[in-house]
């Protein structure tokens, strides 16, 4: 009788494991599901076809994917180490002071025949000799193929994508999610007739997400494209690119001289220091403004992103003018102090004796007008460059 009791209890028990087990699995499932259903679209899509086709004639294809010239060194165990040394102030107390911009300013051209406005990171608006180009515009409340996880921003767009004037082209960089922002790339599509130029294989995204073909130019590096009367030229950068585990490297990844009869201007991307960027100089310079990246940087990873001091030195290879520096003052992707970059690049331009311009997000400035910035960020501690240098590798 105790043992026929027993056995009973054992196979009730067995059975009550099994709905636990099967009801965790079934919860955990559907929660992979709705990541998935939240993220799918996002992730983008790979490139087919001729597109692909392109992408395997370019140089800069290896092995099934991209690479640069000068390979990026990594520093794995610094990477986690730096999780115990984040700065206190890497996420601002509270939103940054930013500028409200007013679409009236866009019913004239500027007097210069250069404006360039920047809405944080590397969202910017440059009205050059009659021609209107977006850059990587980023939108979204996160930087994230998710709504509800991923850096969030710390501050609206300072204006509106439906206030923006008629825009000729929108230039992408890469398609990390901090430059390609599909909600920002469909609204673009919907609401525009512009023209999106982004590196080889960019493309296969944007088509994925309903632009159609004729609207999308996918370049390779020294590749250009008319746009009225300047001329798009795809210059190259040393990063990477991806937007998931599987995709590293897929698309390439680039930088952009705009020329036109009257002005220049450079804008780097994503970028690491690389001999090229003198050659982007001697091709196109000089640049009445060069706009490069100086923020999310480390030891770990100096050959990704270039720091304040070598972002100062890129300005004088590319034969700038004036620097209006960029890649930061937005979201949280790296450890150092969310002011920092600002206060080492302008410690090092002063040193240079390069002319660092400095506007609020979304104020509105041209370069060759005498202007006077405020100082707009508040006083936090930060770390210069000779207890945390950023040297990039194989830059000879």
């Amino acid at each position: 009788m105790a043992d026929s009791l027993l056995s009973t209890a054992l196979a009730q028990a067995r059975r009550w494991k099994r709905r636990v087990l099967l009801t965790v699995g079934g919860v955990v499932v559907l929660a992979v599901a709705v990541v998935l259903i939240d993220a799918w679209s996002g992730l983008g899509h790979s490139a087919h076809g001729a597109r692909l086709e392109r992408m395997q004639r370019s140089k800069q294809w290896k092995d099934g994917r991209f690479d640069n010239p000068q390979p990026l060194v990594n520093d794995s165990w610094g990477m986690l180490t730096g999780l115990l040394h984040v700065s206190p102030h890497a996420t601002p107390a509270v939103a940054p002071e930013t500028e409200t911009a007013d679409p009236r300013l866009f019913d004239a051209w500027p007097a210069s025949g250069l404006r360039v406005s920047w809405f944080g990171h590397a969202s910017m608006l440059i009205e050059l000799d009659g021609v209107r180009v977006l850059t990587d515009p980023m939108w979204s409340e996160r930087s994230s193929p998710l709504t509800w996880a991923g850096p969030k921003r710390w501050f609206p767009a300072p204006i509106a994508l439906r206030d923006l004037p008629p825009i000729d082209a929108v230039v992408i960089s890469h398609d990390h999610y901090d430059h390609l922002d599909r909600e920002t790339i469909v609204a673009l599509n919907r609401d525009t007739q512009a023209l999106f130029i982004v590196p080889l294989g960019v493309g296969a995204h944007l088509a994925y997400w309903g632009v159609p073909e004729h609207r999308i130019v996918d370049l390779d590096w020294w590749e250009s494209r008319k746009v009225g009367e300047i001329e798009v030229i795809a210059t190259p950068a040393r990063h990477a690119s991806g937007r998931h585990l599987f995709d590293q490297n897929a698309k390439l990844w680039a930088g952009y001289a705009l020329v036109g009869p009257e002005h220049r201007v450079y804008f780097s991307g994503d970028t690491g220091l690389f001999p090229a960027l003198k050659q982007i100089g001697e091709k196109y310079g000089p640049f009445d403004v060069t706009m490069i990246e100086i923020g999310q940087y480390h030891q770990s990873w100096p050959d990704w992103h270039i720091g304040p001091e070598q972002a100062v030195r890129a300005h004088q290879w590319v034969n700038g003018r004036v620097m209006l520096p960029v890649h930061w003052a937005l979201l949280t992707l790296a450890y150092h102090g969310w002011t920092e970059p600002v206060e080492r690049v302008l410690a090092e331009g002063k040193q240079q004796g390069v002319t660092i311009l400095t506007p609020k997000p979304g104020q509105s400035i041209e370069p060759k007008a005498a202007l006077a910035l405020s100082r707009w960020w508040p006083e936090v501690p930060w770390i210069g460059a000779d207890q945390q240098p950023i040297i990039s590798t194989q830059t000879n």
